[in-house]
């Protein structure tokens, strides 16, 4: 073909099926996205809500926050709600429990008398005691001293479940009616010099508190008479046994030891009254919580 002869027509392109078909890689499938955020806050599962002023158990009472505690990613626990709990059990063994303390106490007196009487007769004829019954009341002064060691330790632990229990029950009652925290209940019984005052206000507290009020809603003051003379016989005892511990180390005569054993005899005397005292007030003051839990804050007459 020379150069003069005009160029023909252009090659078409190949077709498509006799392209060869190349291979793509799958595409890359974008991250998944977030749901968007919602507009609303998320509300609670629209479940029964309590009584006013009356949680239900378990659930947080006013004031306190149901949602996780700041800087945790968990949720704190809620803590639990006062429900009212009977003292009558608690009562019936802390009866037992001052009714052997009285009889310990009475046979601690006995002792005491005993002791006194054979200093009496030391003092006036030593050839007539021997050394044998001085042994024997020396014996028998440290039995004495056991027994109401165990008798004392097992009632105050008792005791002050029970002022405890009823401490709460008043605060349920009358949420405004006490001055100090419920932990007082207890704390203030091991306070050197303030365990003479304070568990007696608090008591005089719970006494208030749980006494019904009139059929109109007036104040009803109920006589106090049980609980004041039981502390007063019991901080006249605690007196009267630190006199008598102090004198019996330093006896070193058999006047010193009978004038010991004497006032020995008054501390176990005021010890026997003031655990009598103690079981009135608890009975009374556990029916007086216990009206108020069946018939209401309003007494019917």
């Amino acid at each position: 073909m020379s150069f003069n002869e005009p160029p023909g027509p252009p090659t078409p392109p190949p077709s498509q099926e006799q392209q060869q078909p190349v291979a793509q890689p799958y595409p890359q499938q974008a991250p998944p996205q977030p749901y968007p955020a919602q507009a609303y806050p998320a509300q609670p599962y629209p479940g029964p809500q309590p009584y006013p002023g009356r949680p239900f158990p378990g659930q947080p009472r006013p004031g306190y926050p149901a949602g996780p505690y700041p800087g945790l990613p968990y949720p704190g626990p809620h803590p639990t709600t006062d429900v009212l709990r009977s003292p009558r059990g608690l009562a019936v063994a802390l009866t037992a429990l001052l009714s052997v303390a009285a009889v310990v106490n009475l046979f601690s007196a006995g002792i005491s008398g005993y002791v006194f009487s054979l200093m009496q007769s030391l003092i006036a004829d030593p050839a007539k005691v021997g050394d044998s019954t001085l042994e024997q009341g020396d014996l028998l002064t440290g039995v004495a001293g056991v027994l109401q060691f165990v008798m004392l330790l097992a009632t105050a632990v008792v005791f002050v479940i029970w002022f405890h229990r009823v401490r709460v029950n008043g605060e349920i009652f009358a949420p405004d009616g006490f001055s100090q925290t419920r932990g007082w209940a207890i704390g203030s019984w091991f306070i050197p010099i303030g365990n003479l005052f304070l568990p007696f206000r608090i008591a005089k507290q719970i006494w208030a508190a749980s006494t019904q009020r009139g059929p109109d809603g007036s104040y009803r003051e109920v006589s106090a008479v049980p609980l004041n003379a039981w502390w007063g016989l019991w901080v006249g005892s605690l007196v009267l046994d630190r006199v008598f511990g102090t004198m019996y180390e330093r006896a070193e005569t058999p006047e010193a030891l009978r004038a010991a054993s004497a006032v020995g005899i008054v501390t176990d005397l005021f010890t026997v009254g003031a655990a009598v005292l103690a079981i009135v007030f608890v009975r009374r003051l556990t029916a007086l919580q216990t009206t108020k839990a069946q018939q209401g804050p309003h007494a019917a007459v």
